[in-house]
């Protein structure tokens, strides 16, 4: 299973995030359960970013919302990076 890291400032971004955005936080709190149990799950959308991002993956949330990531296979983890909309993210 993969481990998810919360670093403390992607913790301040979820607060407001789930603040703003109360209606999708069954959908938020989904997308979490599958990066642990199948990453590459395609509802996910997983996949690697480029120019400035390039080091970072993308996450679908829903159709509006998205979740950079670092993805970390070999250690199996991955680190939230940042949430919002696909302008906010990228």
């Amino acid at each position: 299973m993969i481990k998810i890291i919360y670093s403390g400032p992607y913790k301040k971004k979820e607060k407001k995030f789930i603040k703003n955005h109360p209606d999708i936080v069954g959908q938020y709190e989904k997308t979490f359960k599958l990066l642990e149990m199948n990453p590459y799950h395609p509802s996910l959308r997983l996949h690697k970013l480029t120019g400035k991002l390039s080091d970072l993956y993308s996450v679908s949330i829903n159709i509006t919302y998205r979740l950079s990531i670092e993805f970390i296979i070999q250690e199996d983890q991955i680190i939230p990076v940042d949430i919002g909309t696909h302008e906010e993210v990228y």
